[in-house]
């Protein structure tokens, strides 16, 4: 198995306790943020609002939340940090062990699926912000650049962000929401860009 770990999330500090107080407000305010962020688009979606449904003063949302894209966040971290240990440590293709250009085509049915379920948390995470600023673009950047350099693509730094610019939230919404297309059929196009990213070093 590679020592593989772009974000460093194995041997991470340990987090403080919750207070019982916080955890029971941080509960209530995600519970809220994700039925209102199934009705509305993040972006339509005030901090206010956030409040409001959660039952919490706007101090206490603003003490752990500064903004919506905070609150997607924290929705969106439990899945995207899933799919980050079975990329660290899981069973091949997606997990080491598989050659590079089959782990590259796993990656992205992965990604595929988080958007197909998640879409609307990923493009609430990225409201007011660089796509390219969130940690998990980070994470998906390093896990793509190594595999791009095991299997020998030159270029592999202007290769990895074009590898990396079909899985954005609003390339697949349009894909998916205008054209009509489903995960499935993405998907196999993007393992046909896979196959000639890595070509024979795959």
């Amino acid at each position: 198995m590679e020592a593989e770990n772009p974000l460093g999330l194995a041997g991470a500090p340990a987090v403080p306790r919750e207070r019982v107080d916080a955890a029971r407000n941080r509960a209530r305010v995600l519970g809220a943020a994700a039925r209102l962020f199934a009705e509305h688009r993040p972006a339509d979606v005030s901090m206010q609002d956030v409040a409001r449904a959660a039952g919490v003063g706007k101090g206490t949302l603003y003490r752990r939340y500064p903004d919506i894209a905070s609150i997607a966040v924290a929705l969106l971290d439990e899945h995207e940090r899933a799919l980050q240990e079975q990329l660290l440590r899981g069973d091949p293709p997606l997990g080491p062990g598989a050659p590079p250009g089959e782990r590259l085509e796993a990656f992205f049915g992965a990604i595929i699926g988080l958007l197909d379920r998640h879409a609307h948390l990923v493009l609430g995470t990225e409201t007011g912000r660089s796509r390219f600023a969130t940690g998990a673009y980070g994470f998906w950047r390093a896990h793509v650049g190594m595999l791009l350099g095991e299997a020998g693509v030159a270029d592999r730094e202007a290769m990895v962000d074009l590898l990396l610019a079909p899985l954005a939230p609003e390339v697949f919404q349009f894909q998916r929401d205008r054209l009509g297309l489903d995960a499935g059929q993405i998907t196999r196009a993007l393992a046909a860009l896979a196959r000639g990213a890595v070509g024979s070093g795959g």
